[in-house]
């Protein structure tokens, strides 16, 4: 029986926090043939689709949206935590289970009217992602889609984009927190 993405992905259990279920998708990254899959499958529903960035939000959409970039033959951008980037910036606030977080985007990044594909490994609250969009959109570029390779549905992240009126696609879910 061949191997799906899911099957590549191991569950740490209690990590951060306890009662967390951690999808770790290192164990994806690191074996050859899983990670080429997961590449190949993040790009799929996008086929024949003129996207002219790819837009990865920190820490491993950064290795994602790298590899996706470069099979597209198009630009990446990183989404980075506040203080990161060495350009002029623009930034975006958002909620976290406990309290604020900040990403930024250099203001130069996008080009009005640019086609771009927001990538990330995970899909929870949506607060990140959501972030993500909102600087991409101020910039004007247009989100063509949002791609994940896990989507933890029970909590809401894929609701909350779609509401946004987001096309979302992920490889795989789990249940649970």
């Amino acid at each position: 029986m061949s191997k799906t993405v899911k099957d590549y992905i191991r569950t740490i259990v209690d990590f951060p926090h306890e009662g967390i279920l951690f999808r770790d998708v290192t164990t994806l990254f690191a074996d050859p043939r899983g990670f080429r899959m997961a590449i190949d499958q993040l790009l799929h529903p996008y086929a024949g689709t003129r996207i002219d960035k790819v837009v990865g939000l920190e820490a491993r959409g950064f290795i994602l949206g790298g590899a996706v970039a470069h099979q597209l033959t198009t630009g990446f951008v990183p989404i980075r935590k506040k203080g990161k980037l060495p350009g002029q910036t623009i930034s975006q606030a958002y909620s976290l289970e406990y309290g604020e977080a900040v990403v930024e985007l250099h203001e130069d990044a996008i080009q009005p009217g640019e086609r771009v594909l927001l990538v990330d490994d995970l899909l929870a609250t949506g607060g990140t992602a959501e972030a993500g969009i909102r600087l991409v959109e101020r910039l004007g570029g247009v989100l063509i889609g949002c791609a994940f390779v896990v989507d933890l549905p029970d909590l809401g992240g894929r609701k909350r984009l779609e509401t946004m009126g987001m096309e979302v696609h992920a490889l795989c879910a789990f249940e649970g927190l």
